[in-house]
């Protein structure tokens, strides 16, 4: 077993584009959730949003690709009047269900055959990061840095450009909670009711919550897509949205350094285990008392697994996270 290779990777994983756009959908969905109160499962669908609005810019506007911003916001403000205006008035599970039935209407009618002209079905759209990829100082066949920390000129550039938009949504949430508007929906996740007996818009305050997490969590879906050079359709489903939570819940919600460090921790843990588990099976099956206990071809299914097992004893133990308190977890389920 490679020992030096596993956590190099891992190590790697802790800084790497992944954890860079994982942050920025936590961050959006931890103004969304960990502050107002919204249990947003559909975080995936603004996330959509960003990476289809650079995609169809080119494709089929014929416009920059960054235009591809102004289009992605647009998408994201009609998304989020749609969902909001009908279920903002919806609590706890009743919303969950809605916003992840949203993502999954999303995702379906992307990859539709019906919509294929505009979204490229399930093909999705390629080809369209010439103008971003032009703009890096770094030769893109060259490898920068030292192992771990070693990565091709574009991966490199595409990590500066992630890290950054992560400073920048981490300060200004930061900021943002510390103001009277901060205030009032921190409020909102507590008591509600109490908050509109002062006189307060919980409603509208609700729309811009969700908004303002979705337009975070847009650039998520763009520095993705960036990255990959494509937008896929099923790369946005619902899934994504859980591991953003789990990652999210992992750090501490209601904490801006819990968005950030828990995306880090959960692709670390992620690559430990899929590195160690297939350096574990990579020349015959892992037997344990001449008993069979995985194979090479279920290392992804057993990973999914221990991830899984883990957030349930994180659940268990300490269901805060590593920064966060018990407080900040309690939310209004009536």
């Amino acid at each position: 077993m490679d020992i030096i290779k596993i956590i190099e990777n891992t190590i790697a994983a802790f800084f790497g584009i992944d954890a860079a756009y994982f942050a920025l959908a936590a961050i959006g969905l931890n103004i969304q959730f960990g502050y107002t109160g919204l249990l947003n499962f559909g975080q995936s669908a603004f996330m959509a949003c960003g990476a289809y609005g650079l995609g169809m810019t080119s494709q089929y506007f014929g416009v920059g690709m960054w235009w591809g911003i102004l289009i992605g916001l647009a998408l994201v403000v009609i998304l989020g009047l749609l969902v909001g205006i009908p279920t903002l008035r919806l609590r706890a599970d009743y919303l969950a269900i809605v916003t992840i039935a949203t993502a999954e209407i999303v995702r379906l009618v992307v990859r539709s055959v019906r919509f294929k002209q505009y979204f490229g079905g399930s093909d999705g759209i390629n080809s369209f990061s010439a103008s971003f990829r032009n703009l890096s100082p770094f030769d893109p066949g060259a490898q920068y840095g030292i192992r771990p920390f070693q990565y091709s000129g574009y991966s490199l550039w595409t990590m500066i450009v992630g890290w950054s938009l992560v400073i920048i949504f981490s300060s200004l949430v930061y900021m943002l909670m510390k103001s009277p508007w901060g205030r009032v929906v921190k409020a909102i996740r507590e008591d509600e009711d109490a908050v509109r007996s002062l006189g307060k818009n919980v409603y509208s305050y609700k729309m811009q919550s969700l908004i303002i997490g979705g337009v975070v969590g847009m650039f998520s879906g763009m520095i993705f897509a960036l990255d990959r050079g494509s937008v896929q359709p099923d790369n946005y489903s619902r899934d994504v949205t859980f591991y953003v939570l789990t990652a999210l819940v992992l750090g501490g919600v209601a904490k801006v350094r819990g968005s950030v460090i828990g995306p880090m921790m959960f692709w670390g843990l992620y690559v430990f285990s899929d590195n160690f588990l297939r350096e574990l099976t990579k020349d015959k099956p892992f037997n344990l008392f001449g008993i069979g206990i995985i194979q090479k071809s279920q290392v992804g299914p057993v990973n999914y697994m221990l991830i899984g097992l883990g957030l349930m004893l994180l659940m268990t133990i300490r269901p805060q996270g590593v920064f966060g308190s018990k407080e900040e977890m309690a939310l209004d389920g009536r």
